[in-house]
């Protein structure tokens, strides 16, 4: 292989290596899932040398998993391990969004309402897909505008790890909250540029709203017997 086939094999290993991170990231794989070289290269129309590059990169990322035989799966979490990530994102989650605020503008605010609106007609309609990818849009959107590529790869580095296992949240944990859906004190505190209400809000959000998601895990990690493919 010469030296611009290699390059063009990382390039394409990149490009494989995001969308499949992606898919991660909102939850469009789920917890078990076998990913095989040869069908995801046929799919994407590519020989299996980059497809096997990007699947070991996100095995490395903490998100596959390979097993013995050599095949590679999605990899789920341990309570432990998804509690531990948990108090990461409440740290660095609310410090991405109070970093946006400046570059935030009613535009914005309005398209994240209708991201909102999204998800909650998603639930209605019980699309769970639908929902879990309407969250994921919701909350990238605002810690993307904090300008910070840095930390925007640790957080998701976070979610590629965590995005499967939300596949547990409908209907086994839905979200409930004791007054508005955090979501809106969001949209609220972006318009009022009150950075504390909005971090206190995002906060709110992983620990009110999971509660529920967090309670499941923990009936499931005690008796050991999970669903491994979701609702």
């Amino acid at each position: 292989m010469n030296g611009q086939t290699d390059i063009q094999s990382q390039s394409l290993s990149a490009q494989i290596y995001q969308r499949l991170k992606y898919q991660l990231m909102s939850a469009r794989l789920r917890p078990g899932d076998r990913l095989k070289i040869r069908e995801l290269a046929q799919s994407l129309g590519t020989s299996e040398t980059p497809v096997r590059e990007a699947l070991l990169q996100l095995v490395q990322d903490g998100a596959l998993e390979m097993k013995p035989g050599y095949y590679i799966r999605v990899r789920r979490l341990t309570l432990r391990e998804y509690m531990e990530l948990r108090e990461i994102r409440l740290l660095l989650e609310p410090h991405a969004a109070v970093k946006a605020l400046p570059h935030v503008d009613e535009a914005f605010v309005a398209d994240l309402e209708k991201r909102h609106a999204s998800l909650i007609r998603a639930e209605q309609e019980k699309d769970y897909p639908a929902a879990l990818l309407a969250n994921y849009e919701f909350h990238f959107s605002v810690y993307r505008r904090s300008g910070m590529p840095q930390l925007i790869e640790i957080l998701e580095r976070l979610w590629v790890q965590t995005g499967p296992l939300l596949n547990l949240l409908y209907p086994y944990g839905h979200p409930t909250y004791d007054g508005p859906h955090q979501h809106l004190n969001v949209i609220a505190a972006l318009r009022a540029r009150d950075e504390a209400a909005l971090a206190a809000a995002f906060r709110a959000d992983l620990v009110e709203g999971g509660r529920s998601f967090v309670s499941y895990l923990e009936s499931i990690d005690t008796e050991g017997d999970a669903p491994q493919r979701g609702a």
